[in-house]
Order: C-alpha cells, then sequence, then structure tokens
C-alpha cells in the first residue's frame, strides 16, 4: 500500500517530458532530427486534410473516426492499468485527457477552420470522454469477442477498439442512406486498418516460442487466424455494401483482397524487424504501398523471409 501511495506521489509532468525525450530519440535512431520530423508533419497533416476534404463530401465524419481511431490506440487495458498503478486514479485520468486531447488537437483546430464546430466539439468531448472510460473497473464486464483466447491479438484489440467497428458499421449505413459506395469502401478499409495496428507491437519471446512450430507455419499461422478474424469482422460491411450495390461485387471483392494483402505485409513486417519494434524502413514500405498497392506483391515475400530469418533462433 506504501508503494503505490508513493508511486501516485510521482508528478504527471515528469510523464510527458520522458514521452517526448522517447519520441526525439525514436526518430534519433531512425535517421531523422526530431525538429525536422515535427515540422515534415506539421506540413504533411493539413495536406491530407486538405486533400480528404477535396475528395469526399463525408470528409467530416470520417475525419472524427479517424481522430477517435487515433485515440483508441492510447485505450489499452495494460497501460492504463500500469498509469493508474505509477500515478494513482487522478493522475491517470489527468494523463489520458491530456494525452487524447493532444491527440487530436490537430483535427479539432482544422476542423475549427472550417467553421465545423460541431464537428470539432464532437470530438473533444468524445475523446475525453474516452479517456475516462473503465469497462473493467466500473462495469466489471469483460466485452465478448467471437475470437479464440490462443491468437491474443485479436481479443485484446477488440475490447480496446471495439468502438471503432461501431463506428465503421455506422459509415456503412451513412453510406448506402447517401447512395455513396465509396465511403461504404473507406468503412471496410477502416476495419482492417483497426486490425493492422494490432500487431504494430512486438510480444514477448515467450509467445512466440509456445507455439512450437516452424517459423515458417508460425508465419502462416497468424496469417491465417489474422485473415479469418479480420474477415469476420469486416463482413458485416462486405454484405451490406453487396446487396445494395450488386453491381460493385468485383470491387467489394478486390478490397477485401487489398485489406487481406495489408494485414499480411503488417504481420510479415513485424516480424522481420521482431523483436524490436516496426523501423523506419517498414513505415516507408507502407507508406509506399498504399500510395502504389501492386508492391505488396513484392514486398510479402520478401519480408516473411525475413521474417523466417528472425524468427528461427526462436522457432525450431
Amino acid at each position: 500500500m506504501a508503494n503505490r501511495s508513493s508511486a501516485a506521489k510521482i508528478p504527471v509532468k515528469e510523464y510527458f517530458d520522458l514521452q517526448y525525450k522517447m519520441t526525439n530519440r525514436k526518430l534519433e535512431e531512425a535517421g531523422i532530427r526530431p525538429l525536422l520530423g515535427y515540422l515534415v508533419l506539421a506540413l504533411i497533416f493539413p495536406a491530407f486534410s486538405y486533400y480528404l476534404f477535396y475528395k469526399t463530401e463525408f470528409a467530416e465524419p470520417i475525419y472524427v473516426v479517424v481522430g477517435l481511431t487515433l485515440v483508441g490506440k492510447l485505450s489499452e487495458i495494460r497501460r492504463n492499468d500500469f498509469l493508474k498503478l505509477c500515478f494513482g486514479n487522478n493522475g491517470r485520468n489527468k494523463i489520458r485527457i491530456i494525452e487524447n486531447l493532444i491527440m487530436v488537437l490537430p483535427f479539432i483546430i482544422f476542423l475549427s477552420c472550417r467553421f465545423m464546430l460541431l464537428s470539432a466539439l464532437t470530438l473533444t468531448v468524445a475523446a475525453t470522454l474516452l479517456s475516462l472510460l473503465n469497462f473493467r473497473a466500473t462495469f466489471n464486464f469483460v466485452i465478448p469477442t467471437p475470437f479464440h483466447k490462443r491468437p491474443f491479438e485479436f481479443p485484446m484489440g477488440f475490447r480496446n477498439t471495439f468502438f471503432l467497428f461501431l463506428g465503421a458499421y455506422g459509415l456503412t449505413c451513412i453510406a448506402v442512406s447517401a447512395d455513396n459506395f465509396n465511403l461504404g469502401i473507406f468503412a471496410m478499409l477502416l476495419v482492417f486498418a483497426v486490425a493492422m495496428s494490432y500487431f504494430n507491437k512486438p510480444e514477448n519471446e515467450y509467445f512466440v516460442w509456445i507455439y512450437g512450430l516452424t517459423a515458417r507455419w508460425f508465419l502462416l499461422e497468424k496469417i491465417k487466424t489474422a485473415i479469418l478474424y479480420s474477415t469476420i469482422l469486416a463482413l458485416p460491411v462486405a454484405i451490406i455494401l453487396g446487396i445494395y450495390y450488386p453491381q460493385n461485387l468485383a470491387a467489394i471483392v478486390a478490397f477485401l483482397l487489398i485489406g487481406w494483402a495489408f494485414l499480411t505485409f503488417m504481420i510479415v513486417s513485424k516480424y522481420a524487424s521482431y523483436p524490436d519494434e516496426l523501423n523506419i524502413t517498414q513505415s516507408v514500405f507502407l507508406a509506399l504501398s498504399i500510395s502504389f498497392p501492386p508492391m505488396l506483391i513484392a514486398l510479402i515475400p520478401y519480408l516473411f523471409h525475413k521474417s523466417e530469418k528472425r524468427l528461427s533462433s526462436l522457432l525450431p
């Protein structure tokens, strides 16, 4: 009890100072000067925002969902338990509120500049409320998932980001009611983007070793499971689009295949640098693949082979 009390006295300011220094260190390790990295980000974000609002009339709800998607990544249960242990309940709440508002601040500023004040207010309130929600502690309720427990990424990830899938399904309904097929496809790709985020952090080596498979079969098992579970999540969107846009069935299948390809890319990228985190090279590969998806045909086999080599020391 004494340990927890003393831990709660850690100043919240120290946490943000440490996060800032760690971010700078990661940029420097990637060969990027922090000031230059922040400057490039400050230029890319408004460019992306203007492009989105130029391309679709439904940019406003999409923009809000993207902002909440980023916030969702900060809601991992173990991370929040750690913050509560170190800073106490009040300190944890302060940190989460500040983190969420910092994350959505660029979105809020852009929306406000375009006089979309209701969306800006909605995003502010939603980000604040999400920082305070604690389903396990407040409701003592575990959100059920349609997934088996052993492949831990999806059960854990789904419980932290389930509201984003509700947002994707909501966007699908809006797409149908507004007769906008492209918005429906965006909702489907959003499902895959959230699923990809489950593989951005390396797990403990024990959770690789326990499979007892060869490196190749381990990777194939991971890919097979990820494709199956992501399909379960994307199926409602695909079915609704298929019913209302039967003439676009080939496009729906094509985007499902693209979603599977990017998910596979994310998995082999993760293990190509395991046990380290994804490096700057793989981030560049991802950005290039988004611009030109056919690149995945070459990148996936290359990274798969690299992953096998990385895992060979842990698996037979």
